[in-house]
């Protein structure tokens, strides 16, 4: 029998995956990485629905990093190819539970034959009120960053923006997580014990859950794991006076 759920007033906002272990699942089993891949596609809508069947109301995944185009370009592509065939495969059903898609990233240098539909995605779901589903695409915060002090600079030298008044409100309008809550939550898969580039800033007072099963085989009952273990996590953001007791998990 599954183990309950965390109860509702302890479910994070914005939860932010990195989804790690593909190739090393596939390994492990004696499998191209590619098939690690195609079995990590496969377990991403299911942990969508655990999602919102949970109460959360953001699910950021870091599907494709900028570091990512290193890797060999055979494994790039199949990883774009995997990318629309999931999307094309659950668009419909996510649209049925009021999904609203978006990306962050530099989407300009993805081939058209993943840009296009992921483009066309975040147009028709752009409506929808139910949960937002935020894939990282050709993303890392860093590049984030400076493209939003490049943006900052040039309001300040055409006198739009008065740098003594810059503030953490004004930085965050321009990244490009503006409208999102902060992640309450990321998790990693795989037991990496890093943040990979991965939403620096938003992340700054985020628990982080650390688990050594790899993405294909992180399934809903451990989504849930996770939320239970950010339940019972005391949250004290950084200043004394300022936390979150939760009580003690329901047996």
């Amino acid at each position: 029998m599954p183990d309950p759920a965390p109860q509702p007033s302890r479910v994070p906002a914005h939860v932010g995956i990195i989804m790690d272990g593909n190739g090393r699942w596939a390994e492990a089993r004696g499998l191209p990485r590619l098939e690690g891949h195609r079995r990590g596609a496969e377990r991403l809508i299911e942990v969508v629905d655990a999602a919102i069947d949970h109460g959360v109301r953001c699910l950021t995944l870091y599907a494709f990093s900028a570091e990512n185009w290193r890797r060999p370009a055979e494994e790039v592509g199949g990883l774009f190819k995997l990318g629309e065939w999931v999307l094309r495969l659950h668009l419909s059903r996510l649209s049925k539970r009021r999904v609203r898609f978006r990306t962050i990233g530099d989407l300009t240098a993805m081939p058209e034959f993943i840009r296009i539909p992921i483009e066309e995605a975040v147009a028709s779901s752009r409506d929808n009120t139910g949960f937002d589903l935020v894939i990282a695409l050709n993303y890392g915060s860093r590049q984030e960053v400076t493209r939003a002090a490049r943006s900052l600079a040039a309001d300040a030298a055409a006198g739009r923006l008065d740098p003594a008044a810059l503030d953490w409100e004004t930085l965050a309008s321009r990244l490009e997580t503006a409208g999102l809550p902060d992640p309450d939550l990321i998790i990693r898969t795989s037991g990496e014990c890093r943040l990979s580039n991965f939403l620096l800033l938003q992340a700054a007072y985020a628990e982080i859950v650390i688990t050594p099963t790899y993405w294909p085989d992180f399934g809903a009952e451990a989504f849930a794991a996770a939320l239970r273990e950010f339940a019972g996590r005391e949250r004290r953001f950084g200043m004394t006076g300022v936390q979150v007791r939760p009580t003690k998990p329901a047996p």
